[in-house]
């Protein structure tokens, strides 16, 4: 009883958020105090990606096969979003673990002008091209009139998006996961309060369709930032940008962008995938596409919670690798996967058994309900193995070595998983069941292949 209220206690001190020098607080009191804010901050993320898709599914199909095919372009923003947080995560974490929180300041200044510049660049090349983009993704010409709108002003608001990723992984990297869990809270928050209002509308105001769920989600995001900044120049935390912290610095905008290229990679790599898989699955029909992109949703649902536990790891290792406490950081990654997979394994269950009653609650079509049903069990098979290497690959991006997990992704996700995902479902006729068979082998070989080489130990020589 004692250990369990101390348990809660520890869970109560992480939401409430206190500053930690984790390189000489215990492992186990580290990650949880890490882990819990990360894991809250994604349960959010999570419940955004349902309960959108929820509200959205009362459009219809087309409505779902927009933000679907939207989504899978949106992941390239998304990966030059977390690529750049990867940097962020790293240098900060690694400057806060010399305690020199000056120079920390000074990064997470550069990181957001990069990332701005980025974004602006990005979104409005997206934005113009966006109805070219939804017919190049197999969308039938009904979804791209009606969808049309919804996209533009998802690609418009792309900044809101990328801040949120960077000024997070600088928080979580100076050992401040619950201002970034917080910051995400009002974003989602926010979205989860306006989709219903701005898509249906309310009482004698029309609501805008699903055109309204977009700018639910810009205006949400929007707010989020607005509450990273205020924390970044309030100058009450660690990591704060002050006034001598404002000058451009082209040799450190350099390092970043030479430290985020793997990190950016790496997630360009996996949504060129799932872009290509989502391609593939639009072969089969739009019915066959809503309910891959439910079962995505859900499936995002579970593994966010999972990838804020990795994050402790990431943090945890960047910190301890500046503190000169290589073996303590080796350590971290090791208990922080054996918790992950132990997770994993729950939810693997969990979809095994109740699999159906998920996707009913998102749609009345049964075909719709059958494929998400499909999707959640077969690609959950793999999911104990890839707690495993969700946590080594954080571990890699905390110490700073982004390449090895882009190099694998190169190997796994592009030179086996697609042409495996393509002869299973048109060479071999097993229509999208051969991808979601394709997706839970490569995962898992994936993370087994991470696995051996972090025990090889590398990791701990690079210089950030």
């Amino acid at each position: 009883m004692n250990n369990f209220r101390n348990f809660l206690q520890l869970v109560w001190f992480a939401i409430k958020g206190k500053e930690q020098d984790y390189t000489t607080l215990g492992i186990k009191r580290s990650i949880i105090l890490l882990a819990i804010p990360m894991i809250l901050e994604m349960l959010m993320e999570s419940l955004f990606a349902i309960v959108d898709i929820f509200f959205v599914g009362k459009l219809g199909s087309n409505a779902l096969a927009t933000v679907g095919l939207t989504e899978s372009v949106l992941m390239i923003v998304y990966a030059v979003g977390m690529g750049i947080s990867i940097a962020a995560t790293a240098m900060v974490s690694r400057r806060v673990g010399e305690k020199n929180y000056t120079e920390a300041g000074s990064i997470t200044f550069q990181l957001m002008v990069t990332g701005l510049l980025l974004a602006l660049l990005m979104g409005g090349v997206a934005t113009y091209f966006a109805s070219d983009l939804l017919t190049l993704m197999g969308a039938t010409p009904e979804v791209v009139r009606t969808g049309v709108t919804y996209t533009q002003i998802i690609f418009a608001g792309n900044a809101a998006i990328l801040m949120l990723f960077l000024v997070n992984g600088a928080f979580r990297g100076a050992g401040q996961p619950h201002l970034a869990m917080r910051a995400l809270w009002i974003a989602n928050g926010t979205n989860i309060i306006l989709d219903p209002l701005l898509i249906f509308g309310l009482e004698n105001i029309e609501g805008l369709g699903l055109a309204g769920a977009a700018w639910a989600t810009t205006i949400g995001r929007s707010l989020g930032v607005v509450y990273q900044l205020y924390h970044l120049f309030n100058g009450k935390h660690l990591l704060k940008i002050s006034r001598e912290n404002l000058v451009l610095s082209v040799m450190v905008m350099w390092r970043i962008l030479r430290l985020s290229a793997g990190g950016v990679g790496q997630y360009l790599i996996d949504s060129a995938s799932w872009i290509f898989l989502t391609r593939l699955i639009a072969e089969f029909g739009s019915n066959t596409l809503a309910g891959y992109t439910i079962a995505f949703r859900v499936i995002i649902f579970t593994l966010l919670p999972a990838w804020g536990l990795s994050s402790a790891a990431a943090t945890l290792v960047g910190q301890n690798l500046g503190a000169q406490k290589a073996k303590r950081a080796e350590l971290a990654v090791w208990l922080t996967a054996r918790y992950n997979m132990i997770f994993m394994a729950v939810v693997t269950l969990s979809f095994i058994l109740f699999g159906r009653y998920v996707s009913d609650f998102f749609s009345n079509d049964e075909e719709v309900i059958h494929i998400a049903t499909q999707a959640l069990q077969i690609i959950t098979l793999g999911y104990i193995f890839f707690g495993l290497g969700m946590v080594m690959v954080q571990a890699f991006n905390g110490a700073g070595d982004t390449r090895t997990p882009a190099f694998i992704n190169i190997g796994v996700l592009w030179l086996l998983e697609i042409p495996l995902a393509y002869f299973l479902a048109i060479y071999f006729g097993l229509g999208a069941t051969g991808v979601f068979i394709a997706i839970a082998f490569c995962h898992s070989f994936h993370a087994l292949v991470t696995g051996w080489l972090f025990r090889r130990g590398r990791w701990k020589q690079v210089k950030v």
